[in-house]
């Protein structure tokens, strides 16, 4: 199990790379994205946030510390495929329960090894994120048909993957010692660390359904909502906006990562934005414009906020401002409200995987929370 022998993958304008299937067999499409993580490999295959799309990982060694039944953030994986420049062939941790090659085949994803996974890096970075497949064992001949098969695959733009990411049903996440706080997690894809994350500080944490109604989330009596991270365009997520603005002229605390960050930008009638490749890995600085300072940061976005040019800004729910931006290219990393308890970053400070730089933001989640109640 795990190496399914030649497999080539096709970019949709045209550029190819030849390596070695591993993994499952068979064909994969998907949005070629790049991840910049030297580890954290697990938790990136089962980050929800990945949904739709073939991850290509810029570390040129992948698989060194195998997998294990602790470090998943979801029940399975969510890539439709996984390109890697090396394989490990050998699994050196103690905590290993298994290959990443075989954890691949079990969950029936696609990859591919054995290309030059710079090169394609650099590719994106210039020409932007696109539509790609891979295309294992007998599928990966007659290039001239492959490329037309890419260009038939479904675009990022428009997507939604909430209904596919989103949990069947509610669960509460207990609170660890004294029981502080109650809130709502908006599940659009969430990772498990992060309501460990919230229950570590004494918040229970009832994870809903995205499609879950205000009136429902209310019943529950909670002192704030949490909007977790998740896949696809925010400006196809008409029913959260609806919700978060319910939740707004609530006066309810409110905190949002990731897609929850774009959430309540759209929310506060700010627009979205495919970037051009977009922010993934754990290494992202991130500066935090009221204190001054820089935090290094986990992320996987592809859009992002477009946000005034001044720092402070109108909205039909009083003032708000950007809070954080990323160093790299000033792309808008945090919004804040500034006459209600609301705010939201684009990162993950849930740190699975990565630094725990941001962990101070679920602290100030608890405390506009407990200020509420």
């Amino acid at each position: 199990m795990g190496s399914v022998g030649r497999a080539v993958l096709v970019l949709e304008d045209g550029y190819s790379l030849v390596g070695k299937g591993f993994g499952a067999p068979g064909t994969a499409f998907g949005e070629a994205v790049f991840s910049t993580g030297m580890t954290g490999y697990q938790e990136t295959l089962t980050d929800p946030s990945y949904c739709g799309q073939i991850v290509v990982m810029t570390a040129p060694h992948i698989g060194n510390t195998g997998v294990n039944r602790e470090d998943s953030e979801s029940l399975h994986m969510w890539p439709s495929g996984f390109v890697v420049r090396e394989s490990s062939r050998v699994v050196s941790n103690w905590r290993a329960t298994g290959t990443l090659a075989d954890e691949l085949a079990i969950n029936g994803i696609v990859g591919i090894e054995g290309v030059d996974t710079r090169a394609l890096t650099r590719h994106l970075r210039e020409q932007g994120s696109m539509r790609m497949g891979i295309f294992s064992g007998s599928d990966s001949d007659n290039l001239e048909g492959l490329i037309k098969a890419v260009a038939q695959s479904p675009v990022m733009l428009g997507a939604s993957f909430t209904d596919q990411v989103s949990t069947a049903e509610s669960y509460v996440v207990t609170a660890k010692g004294q029981k502080k706080a109650t809130c709502v997690a908006v599940d659009f894809g969430i990772k498990s660390m992060t309501p460990q994350r919230l229950s570590e500080r004494g918040i229970e944490v009832h994870v809903v359904n995205a499609n879950t109604k205000w009136e429902q989330i209310v019943a529950l009596k909670p002192n704030g909502i949490f909007l977790s991270n998740g896949p696809g365009d925010p400006a196809s997520a008409v029913d959260a906006v609806g919700l978060v603005q319910k939740a707004l002229k609530a006066k309810m605390p409110l905190f949002g990562i990731c897609f929850g960050n774009q959430i309540l930008g759209r929310a506060l009638g700010l627009d979205t934005y495919k970037m051009q490749y977009g922010h993934r890995g754990i290494n992202q600085p991130v500066k935090d414009l009221t204190t001054g300072k820089v935090e290094i940061t986990a992320h996987n976005h592809g859009f992002a906020v477009r946000a005034p040019n001044s720092r402070d800004f109108d909205t039909p729910f009083g003032r708000a401002r950007i809070s954080h931006i990323c160093l790299n290219d000033n792309v808008v990393e945090g919004i804040e409200l500034l006459d209600l308890t609301a705010f939201s970053v684009q990162y993950h400070p849930e740190a699975a995987a990565g630094p725990h730089d941001s962990d101070y933001l679920f602290d100030r989640f608890l405390e506009k929370m407990g200020a509420h109640a």
